[in-house]
């Protein structure tokens, strides 16, 4: 048995017998923060791993363009969600991560402002006057009275297209800048099938499909390049002296396991629960899918369920399989209220069954663009399952706030679990 587990178990025991071990079998706070910080820096060191890997496959279907290279590219990207998604239960509570997290996370996307779209996606919006500018095809872009030199597509070229216009889903870098590029538009609405892009997008000469296949090779290239870039300073903010730590040890003990908690809670609840999941089940409607063009939200989701739990038990299993783990927020619970420990330990069990269910059904029967369709009873129930065990998982995490003696947190929320009815 080792220290970690054979504390708890002292503590748990002495409890039953009615002794009092007091400071001597006590969780040390610091140690718990030490952990969470050592959690971020390898789940952040992983994704810039896997992007490393992603950029390398890119670059081999950028210089040979051809379905094999193609597919493992996606591959790769595939591969890069995993450790990424685990990161997100570190963005809420800790500002350095959530001023980032656009940066190489941002959705939804109006793809018109990067290259060819559908007919169906439509020439304008009202909101966004880049809704269709197609950098690809365009060496000058004039929109809302800008106008932007798009000559060379370089890193520092996407970084100004980020948000241009102060839109929101204008959106030039990260993860599906990328997806998008890789898969194309999914057009299948809540029918099977993802994104289908040739990959004769990327040929040489006369073999190029949809034209100006050089610029969407080097907008895909400029796009991994930042990713990777980003990441990697990410990862370096959670090293032993990076700025996240020390923005974290500045909060304090206490202030420390509660951004612990509000990052738990707000990724649960109004983060997963709400926007991700039970918006686009009420609406039907898979512009809400997370990863909208390869079909890959099932993985996300799950994915981002792994990591609360990773960060609550205080234990990572890295991309190379060693494991990181310490003293954690669990141990903290265990000693403070036995009782409340179990509970969250069972919720949030539920919620992994829930998101393996999906998983599982998104691998074999349909995707979750299918599941959230209208009319898919059995599809929406799966999805249901899920909202209602982060919603569970959240109301425990309410009361170890409460257990640990912490100041009041203000957990993230969504229309979409709170009023219902406003959303449209």
């Amino acid at each position: 048995m080792s220290g970690k587990n054979w504390a708890t178990a002292l503590v748990a025991g002495g409890m039953a017998l009615g002794v009092s071990f007091g400071a001597l079998a006590a969780t040390d706070k610091a140690a718990v923060l030490k952990t969470y910080g050592d959690l971020a820096e390898a789940v952040y060191g992983d994704s810039v791993i896997t992007a490393k890997t992603l950029q390398a496959a890119i670059a081999k279907l950028v210089a040979e363009p051809s379905a094999d290279n193609l597919a493992a590219a996606r591959a790769a990207w595939l591969a890069a969600r995993a450790p990424y998604q685990q990161s997100e239960a570190f963005r809420f509570g800790n500002a350095i991560v959530d001023d980032w997290e656009g940066k190489v996370n941002a959705w939804p996307l109006d793809e018109g402002l990067i290259d060819y779209v559908a007919d169906s996606y439509g020439t304008e919006s009202d909101e966004n006057p880049f809704y269709a500018a197609n950098v690809i095809a365009n060496a000058t872009i004039t929109a809302g009275g800008e106008t932007i030199d798009a000559t060379n597509i370089t890193p520092e070229l996407l970084e100004q297209l980020q948000e241009v216009g102060g839109v929101e889903a204008n959106v030039a870098t990260g993860y599906h800048a990328i997806e998008f590029l890789l898969w194309g538009q999914d057009l299948n609405g809540t029918g099977p099938g993802a994104g289908d892009r040739p990959w004769t997008d990327y040929a040489k000469g006369d073999a190029c499909t949809n034209g100006h296949c050089d610029r969407r090779a080097a907008f895909l290239t400029a796009a991994t390049t930042l990713l990777v870039s980003d990441l990697e300073w990410m990862a370096a903010q959670w090293a032993p002296d990076g700025a996240a730590r020390k923005e974290l040890a500045e909060k304090g003990e206490d202030g420390g396991i509660t951004t612990i908690l509000t990052g738990l809670g707000s990724l649960s609840y109004g983060e997963l629960a709400g926007e991700r999941t039970k918006l686009g089940l009420l609406l039907h409607d898979p512009e809400e899918e997370h990863d909208c063009f390869s079909d890959n939200t099932h993985n996300s989701h799950y994915y981002d369920v792994q990591g609360i739990v990773a960060v609550y038990d205080g234990a990572y299993k890295r991309v190379d399989g060693t494991m990181v783990e310490g003293p954690a927020l669990a141990d903290l619970v265990a000693e403070a209220d036995p009782k409340l420990a179990e509970e969250v330990k069972a919720k949030l069990k539920a919620t992994v069954a829930a998101a393996t269910a999906m998983k599982a059904r998104a691998e074999s029967t349909e995707h979750y663009d299918q599941m959230i369709g209208a009319g898919n009873e059995a599809g929406n129930k799966v999805v249901q399952a899920l909202v209602d065990g982060l919603t569970d998982q959240t109301k425990s995490f309410e009361r170890v706030i409460t257990a640990l003696k912490l100041a009041p947190v203000e957990f993230e929320g969504s229309d979409s679990l709170d009023n219902p009815s406003a959303v449209e």
